[in-house]
């Protein structure tokens, strides 16, 4: 089983989403990846998981795993089916844990898509420290 995470930058443009479709179809088709984790910060991220549940729905027998930073409260809007926390988490400081996801989701991952157009934050940070992994890295704001 291949999988892929996502790191990008929270104010991303909507209209990277048929890039992200592309791109995670091609994954699917001729990479055989069938396993996704996603972030549930910023407009990247809710992108993303409205593509993969737009590709889930179009046929692709795909798993989707939404991974949360921290315990749910009230006004966290949870994804049914799709929604865990990482194993661990429990343990970590809040101000941590954003960190500790991340770190989750790229250890499970052989392919990060990103969307990075600047040397800093967390977006920049995790595409980085997968190149020096030797994930295979597929930015596209550079399509």
């Amino acid at each position: 089983m291949k999988s892929c995470t996502f790191f990008g930058h929270r104010d991303c443009p909507d209209n990277i989403e048929k890039k992200l479709w592309d791109t995670i179809e091609w994954l699917i088709k001729h990479e055989g990846v069938t396993w996704f984790y996603v972030g549930d910060s910023g407009n990247f991220d809710r992108l993303v998981l409205k593509v993969l549940k737009g590709l889930e729905n179009y046929l692709y027998d795909i798993d989707i795993c939404v991974m949360l930073a921290y315990f749910p409260t009230e006004q966290s809007v949870i994804e049914d089916n799709y929604t865990l926390l990482p194993e661990g988490i429990e343990e970590v400081p809040k101000r941590f844990a954003i960190d500790y996801r991340n770190k989750y989701m790229l250890d499970r991952s052989e392919y990060v898509i990103t969307y990075v157009v600047a040397d800093f934050g967390g977006a920049a940070k995790y595409a980085k420290r997968a190149k020096r992994q030797k994930k295979t890295v597929i930015n596209i704001a550079e399509i």
